[in-house]
């Protein structure tokens, strides 16, 4: 016969789902306890627990654990994560998403993101012998510094139906140019700054505030820079040639061709063929002919090597590695800190370091540029240019002449 009513055992079942775990085999050992001989036995059957829960509880009740006031288990209790089991699974993310040229960040700050989505890269980790959750991707994406973001549109603008092809084609020229050890520079020119006692967005630690005008006006500045950042992508190294002209094709090549003199070449001794990622639009545009001219001779034909060029379709900016792997470390090292003088601007971006040891080479160009170089159709018809067959406005080979 039963010690309870069944009005009783149903309002204990009741009682007893709502409590948490400890509280739950906590209380099944207290009414064990009262039951006495054959307690365990009934209680466990009402109440749906098993009989060693309520041993555990009546442990628990006997000998409290002071330091487990708020918590319901041990430290460590539950299944182990993912990358604790495995921790080859963060190596293998790690470089599905370098490889696949799926990285992109802000150049102004430390965000990054990825273009596929977790369920798409949860099956990619199952292919590669992974049984994950897109929730657990998720959460190791987090891990990895990377952040949600929504997509923010502008009126007009639309996808380019050849955007994913060239993504592609991308990935596969850097396969190649990494896998035979040739060199790969990612390039672009970085938000112009005013020199002088301007204010600088950010916040650093001081007693007191730094003192700048009250308006940025351009006609008060010493001179405007112009930072073209070149970022080695085989050997991770990291150039800046700051500029006090015009963004414009020439300067934009001869700081790529200032690189090749002073580091590239001692690097790559024996390449004979150079791989350069940059925009479609400013100073290295696809459509600039200034920019495929100087490139012939200020680098091609000067220092005899192959030129291959491919540019990131429009609106992808900032998918290109300088963007994120320069840009944003810069940006954040001189955050809060006016740029009262070049040298003092120099300073930050050669003291721009990161826990991975980052460092950055910086220079002066003083030379002017102007805007509107004149190209001659006699130049143009003169250049070894061949596009290639996949999206050939945005992708060419300059082959340097006799």
């Amino acid at each position: 016969m039963s010690p309870y009513l069944p009005s009783i055992e149903t309002h204990m079942q009741a009682f007893y789902q709502s409590l948490s775990e400890k509280a739950r085999r906590r209380y099944a050992a207290i009414e064990a306890h009262k039951l006495g001989h054959g307690g365990r036995s009934y209680i466990a059957r009402v109440l749906g627990c098993s009989r060693q829960t309520i041993t555990q509880g009546l442990h628990d009740l006997r000998e409290p654990d002071p330091f487990e006031r708020t918590r319901i288990r041990r430290p460590g209790g539950g299944r182990k994560l993912v990358e604790e089991k495995d921790p080859t699974i963060m190596v293998v993310l790690e470089q599905m998403l370098s490889n696949e040229n799926e990285i992109a960040g802000d150049p102004m700050g430390k965000q990054k993101w990825v273009r596929s989505s977790t369920r798409r890269l949860r099956a990619r980790l199952e292919e590669a012998g992974y049984q994950v959750s897109h929730t657990t991707v998720c959460r190791l994406l987090k891990d990895m510094d990377f952040s949600l973001k929504t997509n923010k549109r502008k009126q007009g603008s639309s996808k380019h139906p050849e955007r994913d092809k060239q993504f592609q084609y991308i990935a596969a020229q850097r396969q190649v140019f990494a896998g035979a050890g040739l060199p790969i520079i990612s390039v672009d020119t970085k938000k112009k700054e005013l020199i002088g006692e301007f204010r600088h967005n950010g916040r650093t630690w001081r007693r007191e505030a730094e003192e700048v005008n009250e308006h940025d006006f351009p006609n008060a500045a010493q001179c405007r820079a112009v930072p073209f950042g070149i970022y080695d992508v085989t050997r991770n190294d990291r150039y800046v040639v700051v500029g006090i002209s015009n963004d414009t094709p020439q300067f934009a090549v001869n700081a790529i061709a200032r690189w090749w003199e002073s580091d590239g070449r001692a690097v790559y001794p024996l390449a004979d063929q150079l791989l350069i990622l940059a925009d479609g639009g400013g100073s290295n545009g696809s459509r600039a002919r200034a920019w495929k001219c100087n490139l012939q001779r200020q680098v091609s034909d000067k220092y005899g090597i192959k030129v291959i060029v491919c540019h990131y379709p429009p609106g992808c900016s900032k998918w290109n590695p300088v963007e994120h792997r320069l840009f944003s470390q810069i940006s954040c090292n001189w955050a809060g800190k006016p740029l009262r003088t070049l040298e003092r601007m120099l300073g930050y971006i050669r003291g721009t370091t990161t826990t991975t040891g980052l460092t950055v080479k910086a220079f002066l160009d003083a030379a002017p540029y102007k805007k509107g170089q004149k190209i001659k159709k006699e130049d143009c018809e003169q250049l070894q240019l061949s596009p290639h067959t996949v999206c050939p406005r945005w992708n060419y080979t300059i082959t340097p002449r006799p």
